[in-house]
């Protein structure tokens, strides 16, 4: 992990009308909006069609809390969004559109979700317009380091249908690629990423210890079929060579991803038909990871995809636990709620489970094929010494890293510190009046409210409920 400056990350002592169109015609100056660093979002939902339905997805209730005038539709797919995780629901006269996709909260300056100033006394801004005139809120080393750009991207999602086996390309890998095909990988940067469970979340990451494999490879003779006996030998016969059990890991991923469709199609036909009859005969499928399989098979039928899980970790998230997706690590985001960091990009190399463009060459010749157990994927939180109310999620890239803050029920006043970089606070539970030097007035917070925090500014917490704060804060620390 780098080393950085020592910060103190957490506290002490602890309109718009609804078509979003400003209520009156006098913008303040250009002075005067540069006095105000500490403002509220309105963020953009993305919707895709993994999203969870309705009121079950966590990305509509904070959609619902963050917006009192947004309807949620029960029946719809919500993926990604940064507001409300209550159970409640708001009737209103917005409605949000889904199209029958899923459905993200996207956090951030991004130009396909840039998210748009609450303040009735701003002239419509979106905060990638506010950052371009005014790049001092970044702080001077995010400043200088990511050439005057906000360098992260915070989303919320809600998973109920697998999303891609995919990787994200380190920085040259993503320039040639946009170079090469614009229209499907949109930018040149590279898009590390962390996910940390809201809820119970499933994935997978990385590939399975060569042992693992093998024992699949033996009890499910439908995955050997497509990986062949002699690629199947020579991984069992390299296991203890770390070099080469990469090398002919590569080899027998690769060969499975490229099999001809008629020949994988039968191949999980046979097994999806066989763990079916195993399961009402009241056996255990578990050796053949039995209930995922039918659920992927259940979700994309005829995917190769569905065959990875024989590779990659199955990974199982805990409430605040959290995995990093480094480049070119494989992974595929499969049920649950999570908070989600990243580089500022929205590059993706996909292989199966989607409907979108794949690009099984690439995703293969970048793969960092190097196994390890599910228990080394989980990446560790460090609660601040300074404030025991801030754990923070610190990953080993300069773009970004997340703090947790848990607020408890007994402190009524809390201040969330200042930091040298621009942050986006996002509040999950409680409710509180937030006050700054640097805001035109108190600004009230509750369950999907999104603050944007300018470098160098702190936000005093007068909180309101009964049960405590919840928040996560995405920031730079360099």
């Amino acid at each position: 992990m780098r080393k950085k400056k020592k910060q103190n990350l957490g506290g002490g002592d602890s309109g718009r009308d609804v078509t979003g169109s400003l209520t009156h015609t006098q913008p303040i100056s250009q002075p005067a909006m540069e006095e105000v660093r500490v403002f509220p979002l309105t963020c953009a939902v993305q919707n895709y069609a993994w999203g969870k339905i309705g009121m079950d997805s966590e990305v509509a209730r904070l959609v619902v809390g963050g917006d009192p005038v947004a309807v949620v539709e029960e029946g719809k797919p919500y993926a990604e969004a940064p507001e409300r995780l209550t159970r409640r629901l708001l009737l209103s006269s917005l409605t949000i559109n889904h199209f029958g996709l899923q459905h993200y909260l996207w956090m951030g300056a991004h130009p396909k979700g840039d998210a748009q100033i609450k303040d009735n006394r701003i002239a419509q801004t979106t905060l990638g317009e506010w950052i371009a005139h005014f790049p001092g809120c970044l702080g001077s080393k995010v400043k200088d380091t990511f050439q005057g750009q906000l360098p992260f991207l915070f989303k919320v999602l809600s998973v109920n249908t697998a999303l891609s086996i995919q990787a994200h390309p380190n920085r040259a890998l993503a320039a040639r690629l946009h170079d090469q095909f614009p229209e499907h990988y949109p930018d040149d940067n590279h898009k590390p990423e962390m996910a940390i469970a809201l809820t119970r979340f499933q994935g997978l990451c990385g590939f399975r210890p060569v042992e693992e494999i093998l024992g699949f490879l033996k009890t499910v003779p439908e995955f050997r079929a497509l990986v062949g006996n002699e690629a199947a030998e020579e991984l069992r016969c390299g296991a203890g060579d770390a070099a080469h059990a990469s090398q002919t890991l590569k080899k027998c991923f690769t060969r499975m991803m490229n099999c001809e469709k008629k020949v994988f199609v039968d191949q999980l036909n046979m097994l999806v038909k066989r763990v079916t009859e195993e399961g009402a005969a009241g056996k255990d499928t578990a050796s053949s990871h039995g209930d995922l399989l039918l659920r992927l098979h259940s979700q994309y039928p005829g995917d190769i995809g569905c065959f990875s899980i024989f590779f990659l970790n199955h990974m199982v998230l805990e409430p605040g636990q959290a995995m990093f997706l480094g480049a070119n690590e494989p992974h595929a985001y499969l049920h649950g709620d999570c908070i989600e960091c990243m580089a500022c990009s929205d590059n993706t190399v996909r292989a199966g489970l989607t409907p979108k463009y794949i690009d099984v060459n690439t995703l293969c010749e970048m793969l960092n094929y190097s196994p390890a157990p599910a228990g080394s994927k989980i990446f560790p939180c460090v609660q601040d010494a300074s404030d025991p109310c801030v754990s923070l999620y610190d990953p080993p890239v300069p773009d970004f890293a997340v703090m947790r803050i848990q607020v408890p029920a007994s402190v009524k006043q809390y201040t969330v510190a200042a930091v040298d970089s621009a942050s986006i606070l996002l509040v999950i539970e409680g409710d509180a009046t937030a006050t700054s030097t640097a805001a035109h007035s108190d600004i009230p917070l509750g369950p999907g409210s999104v603050l944007f925090v300018s470098a160098n500014e702190s936000v005093s917490l007068h909180a309101a409920s009964k049960s405590g704060m919840a928040m996560f804060r995405a920031c730079c620390l360099l």
